[in-house]
């Protein structure tokens, strides 16, 4: 049976030092307070990775779980320097993994490392919340489906969600990562409702794969995303180094 939380995961990009838990520390008292609603979503953030072994032991048993924004595609030990494999970040306590981040895209990640990634994070345990999104050149030339089903189906397989909830998909159009540009109400639930049909088709139609929204999110449009039902959660960029701003998005988002 498939899980009905919304997921509200925060990637801090290149952001944080030991003392930036303060925020957290924050936003944990804020859910725990929130006896509410707070059975209804989970909270993720992704840390750089100097900071995901000191954060998950001190948000050990607390709402909140940390992840990491990328990992190394291959798993063995090796000479590759400044690399993180999906072994070592399990090891500090990383929960879930970012993976097809357009920022990794542009930086060399191709489909068959995407895979590895996938495949490497699921075999240490980890959730992998795996990025899609198109450009403004690919919106412009009408070409956003066809984009969005040949990164969906030149990386992922039917292997990759065996275990419930195992994967997660975000779709985060790259015109609109910190523009403060959205796709409107009705080109979103459209782009929403055709990434699950693709999914169906890779997966089977119950797959139940979540998918998130992300690109700008913050509390001044959270009311406008909230009213669109397909959308599973969020995955929030620089509102989520605020603490004000990440309750903010929670607390509209369910009131």
């Amino acid at each position: 049976m498939a899980n009905n939380f919304k997921y509200f995961i925060g990637n801090w990009k290149m952001f944080g030092l030991p003392e930036s838990k303060n925020i957290l520390t924050q936003i944990d008292d804020f859910i725990k307070a929130d006896t509410k609603f707070n059975s209804k979503y989970k909270v993720y953030i992704t840390p750089p990775f100097t900071l995901i072994e000191s954060y998950s032991s001190f948000f050990k048993n607390k709402t909140i779980k940390i992840g990491a924004q990328n990992l190394y595609h291959k798993d063995n030990f090796g000479s590759n320097t400044g690399s993180v494999s999906a072994q070592m970040l399990r090891a500090v306590g990383s929960d879930l993994v970012l993976v097809g981040h357009s920022d990794n895209r542009a930086e060399g990640d191709t489909n068959e490392m995407l895979k590895q990634k996938i495949q490497s994070a699921l075999n240490n345990d980890m959730q992998v919340t795996f990025c899609i999104g198109e450009s403004k050149e690919e919106k412009v030339k009408g070409n956003t489906f066809p984009f969005l089903k040949s990164q969906l189906t030149s990386v992922l397989n039917s292997e990759f969600n065996k275990i419930e909830d195992s994967l997660i998909v975000a779709y985060e159009p790259i015109w609109s990562i910190g523009t403060g540009m959205i796709p409107s109400s009705e080109e979103l639930t459209k782009t929403i409702k055709y990434i699950k049909e693709v999914l169906n088709e890779i997966f089977g139609k119950t797959s139940n794969i979540k998918v998130l929204y992300g690109g700008s999110v913050d509390s001044s449009n959270i009311n406008d995303l909230k009213i669109i039902s397909e959308i599973d959660g969020f995955l929030i960029g620089g509102a989520s180094r605020k603490e004000k701003n990440f309750i903010d998005i929670i607390n509209k988002y369910f009131r």
